[in-house]
C-alpha cells in the first residue's frame, strides 16, 4: 500500500506451555494510521493474543511485530480497553481519568479541563464526582472509554468491550465510539465475535479461523461514512458481506469449528441466519 503502515506484524507466531500450544501461526497484516480494523473469528483463535503482541506485553515466538516501525511496548501511545472497564473503585470517575492524565505530567489546571472535556464527549460530565459502583455497566464503559482517550493515542486496541452490554447499551457505544474516532482518527483494532458489530464499525476485517489461529481471509467493508449518522445496516452491500462472511464461517463449522462458537458470532435476531442452520 502506498501509506506506511503504523502498525505491521509479518508471519507473527506465538506458543505457550513450552511451546506445545500454539495459539497463532503466520499472521501478516497492517494498519494505517486512522485505520478501523476489527478482527472476528471463533473462540480459541487467540485473538485477544493478538491485541496483547500488538501493545508489547507479548512478544512473538516467530516472525515481527512493530508499532511505528520499532518493536512495542506499553506507553501512552498504545491504549487498551477491555471488555470490563477495570476502573480504580476507590476513584471517582474523573479521578480514573486523573490518574491516567498524570502519566502525560498536564498541570492540574490542564487536567481537570481535559477530563471534563472528556467526559462530556461519552456523555458523563453529570457523573464526575461518582464512583464505579454507582454508574451503570454501560457508564463504566464510558468512562473506560474515555480514559483510553485521556493519553490521545496513536493505537488504540479493543478487546470485546461491549459484549457484556444489553443490546440498547451496545447500539448507543457503538455509536460513540465512531463518533469519537471519526473526530481524533487514531489506529483501532477492535476484537469482537459479532459479524454485525464488525461490519457496521470497521473499514477492513480480519476473519482468523482457530487452533492455531491463522488468516481465513482480510475483507474491505465499502459502506457510507459517517456510520454513526447513517445506519448502513439496512443496505445491500451490508447483507451481501454478512453473507459472505457468514459463508465462510460455516465453512469453518465444516472443518471443526464448534457450532457453539458461530452462535456467538452471529446473535439470533429476526431474518438473521441461525448458527445451527
Amino acid at each position: 500500500m502506498g501509506e506506511a503502515a503504523l502498525i505491521s506484524l509479518q508471519h507473527v507466531g506465538k506458543s505457550f506451555k513450552e511451546g506445545t500450544l500454539q495459539v497463532l501461526d503466520g499472521i501478516s497484516f497492517d494498519v494505517r494510521a486512522g485505520e478501523f480494523v476489527s478482527v472476528v473469528g471463533p473462540s480459541g483463535c487467540g485473538k485477544t493474543t493478538l491485541l496483547r503482541l500488538i501493545n508489547g506485553l507479548l512478544a512473538p515466538d516467530q516472525g515481527t511485530v512493530r508499532v511505528k516501525g520499532a518493536a512495542p511496548v506499553p506507553n501512552s501511545d498504545l491504549a487498551m480497553v477491555f471488555q470490563s472497564a477495570r476502573l480504580l473503585p476507590w476513584r471517582t470517575v474523573a479521578g480514573n481519568i486523573d490518574f491516567v492524565l498524570a502519566l502525560r505530567r498536564l498541570s492540574r489546571k490542564d487536567s481537570a479541563a481535559r477530563t471534563m472535556a472528556l467526559l462530556g464527549a461519552v456523555g458523563l460530565r453529570d457523573f464526575a464526582d461518582a464512583y464505579p459502583h454507582e454508574l451503570s455497566g454501560g457508564m463504566q464503559s464510558r468512562v473506560g472509554l474515555a480514559r483510553a482517550l485521556a493519553v490521545e493515542p496513536q493505537v488504540l486496541l479493543m478487546d470485546e468491550p461491549f459484549a457484556a452490554l444489553d443490546a440498547m447499551t451496545r447500539e448507543t457505544l457503538r455509536a460513540e465510539l465512531l463518533r469519537l474516532w471519526s473526530r481524533r482518527r487514531m489506529a483501532v483494532v477492535f476484537v469482537t465475535h459479532d459479524i454485525d458489530e464488525a461490519i457496521l464499525l470497521s473499514q477492513r476485517i480480519i476473519l482468523l479461523r482457530p487452533r492455531p489461529g491463522r488468516i481465513e481471509e482480510i475483507v474491505s467493508v465499502d459502506l457510507p461514512e459517517p456510520r454513526w449518522q447513517n445506519d448502513p445496516r439496512g443496505l445491500p452491500a451490508f447483507a451481501q458481506l454478512r453473507g459472505h462472511l457468514w459463508g465462510r464461517i460455516q465453512g469453518m463449522a465444516r472443518d471443526g469449528v464448534a457450532l457453539e462458537d458461530l452462535a456467538r458470532a452471529f446473535p439470533e435476531t429476526e431474518g438473521q441466519p441461525r448458527a445451527e442452520g
